[in-house]
């Protein structure tokens, strides 16, 4: 199989109260550091941006593709690039831009998860992660249709094809403190997440 991955960067960030595409990690900004780790396991790598979003300089390979509708939430996200990669790969690992302590081995563990099915998707026992999860390009159209009938949470996609739930004890195999599922949504989870990848924080 044929893997690529999708990273979203279009959110508000409300909480953090600045972009995290452009927060920086140690030399890099946090997407500049996913799209990085996740090209050791997929590629090609798509990017979904709000329109008119201001981007890090990424490597050239990497395109660009940017929201139909604002804020329309991270399904919508997820089936423009699934339909974007849909001509070249056959599923896509999909992450979030704030997830800068995502592991490759994690990444690869996924994509191996997903076999025959349509999905393989990270839960805690409570709730999905759907944001650490792989998927089939061709899910794209379900998407839309999700959307367009205002189902519009990855939830909704989930529960309505074959997915393969990964458990945490399975996940702990290849990231023993599931920071892959690790994502910054306020500053303190910010330079939490720097001090624990001993990066000074740098003044704003």
């Amino acid at each position: 199989m044929k893997f690529g991955g999708v990273v979203l960067c279009g959110g508000r960030s409300s909480r953090m109260g600045r972009p995290k595409a452009l927060l920086p990690f140690g030399p890099e900004t946090l997407l500049q550091r996913v799209v990085r780790i996740m090209s050791a396991a997929v590629d090609p790598i798509v990017v979904v941006a709000a329109g008119g979003q201001e981007l890090p300089p990424l490597p050239s390979s990497v395109r660009i593709v940017r929201d139909e509708q604002e804020y329309a939430g991270p399904l919508a996200g997820m089936g423009l690039g699934l339909r974007a990669l849909a001509a070249e790969a056959d599923a896509a690992f999909v992450s979030a831009c704030d997830a800068p302590l995502l592991r490759v081995e994690f990444v690869r563990h996924m994509l191996d998860a997903l076999g025959k099915n349509d999905a393989a998707v990270p839960h805690d026992g409570t709730f999905y992660h759907p944001l650490a999860g792989v998927y089939r390009t061709s899910l794209h159209l379900q998407i839309a249709a999700l959307v367009a009938s205002g189902q519009a949470r990855p939830l909704f996609l989930i529960e309505s094809v074959q997915t393969v739930r990964m458990g945490l004890d399975d996940l702990r195999v290849v990231d023993g403190a599931l920071d892959s599922l690790r994502n910054l949504n306020t500053p303190e989870e910010y330079l939490a997440a720097l001090r624990d990848s001993g990066i000074s924080a740098e003044p704003h």
